[in-house]
């Protein structure tokens, strides 16, 4: 029986539209406001969403935005539902994500066929991926030949680690027990001098591998790494990542290639910051944050500032006056932790 959460603040409606559904069928969920709504749709992970727009607390567009930034909530169909009949509401619910968009009065008819067809693309889709999986998919460590092979060998088998913001992954000289594959968030690698200072040595992002120090052996970690956003990560252990090199060599040389990429863009980096100026590291640095962290370039950056001024190779002091000498000059905004880039151009140019 498929199932339905029906999130809805008038009580009459409410109860009317559920009672249609469990007719037509369907087990049905119901909550009266927004919050409610999110936290039964992480607990209970409903078929398909049903929700009003104009709700006390928290309305649609917000129910809508918080789920599908959330993993176990974000491939739910939603449909939107209400009175609000205006061509820029309609365009706001489908831009932020929505399936479709029902407006009151409505039919019987106009409900059920929405949510059959909606149930049903979900179905065809998960049948595509499915039939795509058991032709192209690896199997076995005998099967992964790519590097995009071995990254659906990650999601498939690897062992699932969730880190909030700013917690630590693993310490500089613990064994490297896994190699790890980023499925949300960001990560940043680090090494403490003898001053105590912190000196970020590699930012990763989404979809990006990382831990590695050695692909044959279980060797002690020779950087700390911690999250630098709320971050997922899928692990493969040394020992079976050592076997599915073996059984695939055409693997370890492209893994060879990216890390002689890696290697040049560390030395790209490091002439950089050997010949910049300070307005040219930070700018740098921003933007190198920016993508690593967001999907868009002027999406507001959460980060310290020591962060950014260590993988600058800047004095936080001396960072933190040039970030305000940009916000001055109308660059970018800086809030607490928050910056936000205003005019990419001119710090993709700065002299």
């Amino acid at each position: 029986m498929k199932t339905v959460l029906l999130i809805e603040d008038d009580a009459v409606l409410r109860a009317n539209t559920a009672e249609l559904l469990e007719l037509s069928g369907y087990k049905v969920f119901t909550a009266s406001n927004g919050i409610t709504g999110i936290e039964m749709a992480k607990m209970h992970r409903p078929d398909i969403i049903v929700c009003d727009i104009m709700m006390p607390e928290l309305d649609g567009y917000a129910v809508l935005d918080k789920l599908s930034k959330n993993k176990s909530t974000k491939t739910i169909p939603f449909i939107f539902l209400s009175a609000k009949t205006e061509r820029a509401d309609v365009r706001k619910g489908m831009n932020l994500g929505a399936d479709d968009y029902i407006t009151k009065p409505f039919t019987e008819d106009d409900l059920i066929s929405a949510i059959e067809s909606r149930l049903a693309k979900v179905s065809i889709l998960q049948d595509l991926k499915k039939n795509i999986k058991q032709h192209h998919s690896p199997s076995s460590p005998n099967e992964i030949k790519t590097l995009n092979d071995l990254k659906n060998h990650f999601e498939d088998h690897g062992k699932e680690f969730a880190f909030k913001n700013e917690t630590v992954i693993y310490n500089e000289g613990d064994h490297s027990n896994y190699i790890y594959l980023i499925s949300k968030g960001a990560v940043k690698c680090y090494q403490i001098n003898e001053l105590g200072k912190e000196l970020v040595t590699a930012l990763y992002k989404e979809d990006d591998l990382f831990g590695y120090n050695s692909f044959m052996q279980n060797t002690p970690y020779k950087e700390t790494a911690a999250a630098i956003d709320d971050t997922d990560l899928f692990g493969i252990s040394i020992k079976e990542f050592k076997i599915i090199l073996h059984k695939n060599p055409k693997l370890l040389l492209e893994l060879i290639e990216l890390l002689a990429h890696n290697l040049s863009a560390v030395k790209e980096e490091l002439l950089q910051m050997a010949y910049s100026t300070v307005n040219q590291k930070t700018a740098a640095t921003i933007l190198k944050f920016a993508e690593k962290i967001n999907r868009k370039p002027n999406d507001t950056i959460k980060i310290s500032r020591s962060d950014l001024a260590s993988v600058a190779g800047i004095a936080p002091e001396t960072f933190i006056r040039t970030l305000a000498l940009f916000k001055k000059q109308g660059i970018i905004k800086a809030d607490g932790r928050n910056i936000t880039v205003i005019d990419i151009e001119k710090l993709k140019n700065i002299n």
